[in-house]
This record gives structure tokens, sequence and C-alpha cells, in this order.
């Protein structure tokens, strides 16, 4: 369906045109007509299919002008990058309009965002921090709140905010419309629409944990971090097309480490995001990556539902996720905006537990397969991949008898050796070299 045959005003068609889009996916189309009739609405789709202008157009249909200084409307999502990517979506849409929309998020000067909420809003994106931040100083007042929209929401209650929601929902007025959306449909999900929603129509474009078609999907069984490594660069070097890589790990420590190995390689073309990196540094790695200046980007899944970009050739889960759920977020982030994809897995003997629930939910079978003969397994393990020995005991290192003065042999060779960052990464560098990058050349 073309977005002139649903129920919009030229400003908004004016709008969309400016960006492009003429022809509504499934979840726009449907989410369109309900939200509009002021029902409460649980929409369960896959991340790239348009969720958010699904909600975003029926809010600014209805949304009349006001000089009143406090918001009407009231978007909450779980991350800073997802703030200012839904508060540019409604930017965007309101080019013709005069509607007054701000973003607001941790990590940086609340003062600054007093003041913007301060001088008056109509719609208001936040997470749920900064929002009762701006609450208890008096800044923000939600009692003008008409519309809530809660997106992310089982990524939102998986980061632990299910507080910080129950307080936020208690200061909005209680007549209000409800909007949800998700792209899995948990049991906390479940019970946060049972305690808030009243009667609201469910919207499901694809069944919860069904991924989308275009992405292809495999895995390897691979033994530990540093073979990881030796895999993520073969695939580099051999797969066709492996233009825009995402590489997903579990932590930030092993994002700086695996950031580390690979930064001789691929110099300018790697970067790393995670929520330990200041704000500036995380919204200028996402810039590049969109550009194309960053050929490879590692994130945590914390990112994962911040990054809203397109034409990712290839999500690479190098350590697999904790929750079944987040494997779905995690390949979203490729085969977007019906174009082609693929997700790869590096699954470890622990993570077998974790990946057939992944298949669970997805109702589909994937072979693990064997890594290709020219990849070298290494013996080099983190310090967390070492086999526990039971009834290790430490032993202590004897103290030196002091009283023989000072060392009067030479040092052996080896130990005059200068040290140059580490022989795995030089070898490695060495084997592969610098990864031909493939598919047209970038201006």
């Amino acid at each position: 369906m073309k977005f002139s045959e649903l129920n919009l005003n030229t400003v908004l068609l004016n709008a969309l045109g400016d960006i492009g889009l003429e022809e509504a996916t499934p979840i726009q189309e449907q989410v369109f007509p309900v939200a509009m009739s002021g029902r409460d609405v649980v929409g369960i789709a896959q991340t790239g299919t348009g969720k958010t202008i699904s909600y975003i157009l029926p809010l600014l249909r209805t949304l009349k002008f006001s000089k009143q200084k406090h918001p009407r409307v009231l978007v909450l999502v779980p991350t800073r990058e997802l703030v200012e990517q839904v508060a540019g979506e409604f930017t965007k849409l309101t080019e013709y309009m005069n509607i007054r929309v701000a973003g607001v998020y941790g990590g940086t000067n609340i003062n600054t965002q007093k003041q913007v909420v301060y001088d008056g809003l109509d719609v208001l994106v936040a997470t749920p921090g900064r929002l009762i931040d701006l609450t208890l100083t008096g800044t923000l007042r939600l009692k003008s709140i008409q519309k809530l929209v809660i997106d992310e929401v089982d990524e939102m209650l998986n980061l632990g905010f299910q507080s910080q929601l129950d307080r936020i929902i208690d200061l909005l007025p209680e007549k209000r419309q409800n909007l949800m959306f998700s792209a899995t449909l948990t049991y906390d999900v479940e019970t946060l629409i049972k305690h808030y929603f009243y009667n609201p129509i469910k919207i499901e474009v694809a069944a919860s944990g069904t991924p989308l078609d275009k992405i292809f999907q495999s895995a390897y069984s691979v033994p530990n971090f540093y073979t990881k490594i030796n895999l993520l660069l073969y695939l580099l070097d051999v797969q066709q097309g492996m233009d825009k890589v995402l590489v997903f790990v579990k932590s930030r420590p092993i994002a700086d480490l695996l950031f580390a190995n690979l930064e001789e390689i691929f110099e300018d073309e790697l970067g790393v995001i995670h929520s330990n990196k200041s704000q500036n540094f995380r919204f200028r790695m996402v810039k590049e990556f969109m550009e194309g200046s960053l050929r490879i980007l590692i994130a945590t899944d914390l990112i994962a539902r911040g990054l809203d970009v397109t034409n990712v050739t290839h999500v690479v889960n190098f350590d697999m996720p904790d929750e079944s759920e987040a494997y779905m977020h995690r390949i979203g982030r490729t085969g977007r905006a019906d174009a082609d994809g693929s997700a790869i897995s590096f699954v470890a003997k622990e993570d077998m537990a974790t990946w057939k629930s992944i298949l669970e939910l997805m109702n589909t079978q994937i072979e693990v397969e064997s890594m290709p003969e020219d990849v070298d397994v290494s013996d080099q393990q983190l310090d967390t991949e070492a086999p526990e020995i039971a009834g290790k005991t430490l032993i202590k290192t004897p103290k030196l008898d002091t009283t023989k003065g000072a060392a009067f042999h030479e040092k052996k060779d080896k130990n005059k050796k200068v040290n140059q960052g580490g022989s795995y990464r030089r070898e490695i560098a060495a084997k592969y070299k610098k990864p031909k990058t493939r598919g047209q050349k970038r201006k």
C-alpha cells in the first residue's frame, strides 16, 4: 500500500516524499488505522521492518498545534543511540509542521536538557533514567502526556529498567493511549502489557522469534578466542561481499581486546563501540560505519538496539549472546529493507545449550560446521577459557636471598629482545596481511 492511500495529510506526505518513502511496510500499514482509532497497540515485528515510522505517523497525524510547554507525546527507548535515531525520524517527518521535538539521555549535561524542556516541547524521546532525573528536578511534568510509546521494550526489561518503567508510568495520567513495540514477546513483556495496557490490539507481522527470510545463517564450531580471530580473518579474506561487517562480542573487555588484535591489520577500516566509550566517540563510530569509512565495527549487545545502519552485509556473532532473544536483535542489523544479509556465528562448546534454544525459538535447523582446514587452531587461551583443575593449589614463589649481592651473570640472548607488541599479532598480520576489500570502491 502506498502512503497516499492512508489517511495522511499533505504535510506528512511531503515529508515522506523528501526522504524517498512512497510505500508503507506491512507493520506501518497495519498499525496506522488502529493507532488512529485511539486503541492501545502492541506491535511485534523484527528490526528493519519500519516500526519506528509505524508509530510516528499516527502520532503526528493526530497531534494538533499547541503553545503549552509540557510534552503531550512521550517515547521511551533503552539506549542513547536509539534516542538520537527516533528523535531524528520525528524531526524529518515534522519538516512542514510546527511541532517541537527533543531527545534526552544520560551521559550529557543535564542543564542543557533542562533548558530544552523548559522552553517547551510537544514530543519527548527519552531513556528512562534521564527522564526520571528531569522529573525529580521539577523541570519536566508528565501530566500532559496523552500518548505513551515504549519502543524495544524487551531489551528495556533485559537491561533492568522494570522499576524505572513502573515509576514513570505511575507519574502519567491514567487516561492516555499506550503503544508498545518489540521484536520478541517474552513473559516479562506479557506481564507489562497485562498491568498497564487496556484491551490492546496485538499486531504481529512476523511470528515472535522468526528471523527475516532475507538473512542467510551459518555457524562454526570454534574452541577459543584466538582461534575465533583466525577464523574471522580467514572469512574476511576469502568471502566475497564482506564490505560492512558488524561483529558482536559478549563484553567490553573482549571488545577492546579484539580491537587491539585487529587494529594492526585493518588500521582505519576498524572501529569499536560499547558503553564505556564517550558519547561523541560512539556517535562518530556509528557515523563512519554508516558512511562506509569503517569496514568492520566491533560492538556489544547494549549497542545493538541503537544501531540503525543500512547495507550491513554481515553480522558475525564472535561470542554467542546469553539470551536467545538477543540473537534476533543482533542478526536483525543485516537483511534490512528487503536487502539480503548474512549472519555467521562462532559457537564454542559451552555455547551449545544457548545455540539449541536459539534454534528452538526460530523453529529452524542450522548445522554447526567444522572450521575450514586452512584456519589454524590456536593453543593460546584467555584466563577465562583455561579449564579449572580440581584441587589445584598455588605454589608461592620462594623469596630471593638478597645477601649474595648483585647479579653477576649476563642476560641470556632471549631476554635481550625488545618487546614489539606481541608475537601472535605480528604472526597473524604477516600470514593474512590486510584482506582485500571486496565489492565496489567507495568514493
